[in-house]
């Protein structure tokens, strides 16, 4: 019997149309972007259609975009970009703990080098506490990050709220981890200077992500030396990836409201599956994207339902691909303040891919693990 993979947001499979639009562009346009002949010249046309594209279905400029190696790339061009350049302006930093750790990881070594770091507090249906932001932010703080989209509860952070709240501190920069959020909700970047993701998380490739700067908006680069698309990332351009990225973009706002629809019947489905159950807590608010669903089963840890599930054929992770293991979910420890809780809990991610039959098996599954 087949293995299920519910863990669509550390990784999607990359679409079929884009893997033919890779394939095509790495045959014809291979050449150095930079270079000043004719095969160069062809390769930096594909970069730049690639480019105008992602911005107008973003709706920003075009030399707003940074092409960068990957969402975590992105995110620590912005901390540490916006910290270095703002440095003379103050090192206070606002942040939560809900952030991705290539966010989280750039504010510890920032930490390190004499920022002062706040975290603001989460209320209890996970989302940052406004009132709390505002009394944090100061006339020093020069940066305020938070992701759009908690990558292990789903919560739909109220970026709009957040954005007015840094404007009125004119040294304070906001930077916003969207990519949880890009080809899964309409996504606005105004009052952002800063966002970031990457398109292997809607059905891209990896090895590609995207950084929004805003005009105005001043960065230290991290990558220097060597010609590129934009003084803030040297490195030689890749026009197949490129164009990769943007198709992925676009099939994913185009078939957006098709796919949303699909994923939040799933999540309906086992969320009422659960309904009454005393051992299963479901940790993800009822207004949290429906592509995630973190559950916590009482008395068994969440590394050890993720084994269990594994040996029976379902693929799920514990908290985000890239955070330790075998510690308390930050997120889920956020929202409830159980440690019990947070070290039981486990995320399912959810795609308009997953059929039902895949549905049925693992509550199927589950339901032999919980009667154990």
């Amino acid at each position: 019997m087949s293995t299920i993979y519910l863990d669509y947001s550390a990784d999607t499979p990359p679409d079929e149309r884009v893997l033919s639009v890779y394939a095509q562009s790495a045959r014809a346009f291979f050449a150095n972007p930079n270079s000043a002949h004719s095969f160069g010249a062809s390769a930096k046309q594909i970069v730049d259609n690639s480019l105008t594209k992602t911005a107008e279905l973003l709706g920003v400029s075009s030399d707003e975009l940074i092409l960068t190696s990957g969402a975590s790339e992105a995110n620590n061009l912005a901390v540490k970009g916006i910290a270095w350049a703002n440095r003379r302006r103050g090192k206070h930093i606002v942040s939560t703990f809900l952030e991705h750790s290539s966010v989280s990881g750039a504010l510890t070594y920032l930490q390190e080098q004499g920022w002062e770091i706040d975290l603001v507090d989460i209320l209890p249906n996970g989302k940052v506490d406004i009132e709390h932001l505002k009394r944090l932010l100061r006339t020093d703080t020069v940066l305020c990050a938070v992701c759009a989209v908690d990558s292990e509860l789903g919560t739909v952070q109220p970026v709009a709220e957040i954005a007015e709240a840094v404007s009125i501190h004119p040294n304070c920069r906001l930077h916003v981890d969207m990519t949880q959020a890009v080809g899964k909700i309409p996504i606005d970047l105004t009052g952002v200077h800063t966002a970031s993701f990457a398109p292997h998380k809607f059905y891209g490739l990896k090895g590609s992500g995207v950084l929004y700067k805003a005009k105005g908006t001043v960065v230290e680069p991290l990558i220097h030396g060597g010609a590129s698309t934009t003084i803030y990332r040297s490195g030689t351009p890749d026009a197949p990836a490129a164009a990769a990225l943007s198709t992925a973009l676009e099939l994913a706002f185009r078939e957006r409201e098709e796919r949303f629809s699909r994923v939040k019947a799933l999540n309906g489905r086992i969320r009422a599956h659960f309904e009454g159950n005393k051992k299963v807590t479901v940790n993800s608010p009822d207004d949290a994207v429906p592509h995630i669903l973190n559950l916590s089963v009482s008395g068994i840890k969440g590394e050890e339902m993720r084994r269990l599930l594994d040996e029976r054929g379902v693929c799920v992770s514990v908290k985000s691909a890239c955070s330790v293991a075998n510690t308390p979910s930050r997120a889920v420890m956020a929202v409830s303040r159980d440690r019990k809780r947070a070290l039981t809990s486990w995320r399912i991610s959810l795609s308009h891919l997953t059929t039902d039959a895949e549905v049925d098996r693992f509550l199927s599954v589950l339901d032999s693990v919980l009667n154990c």
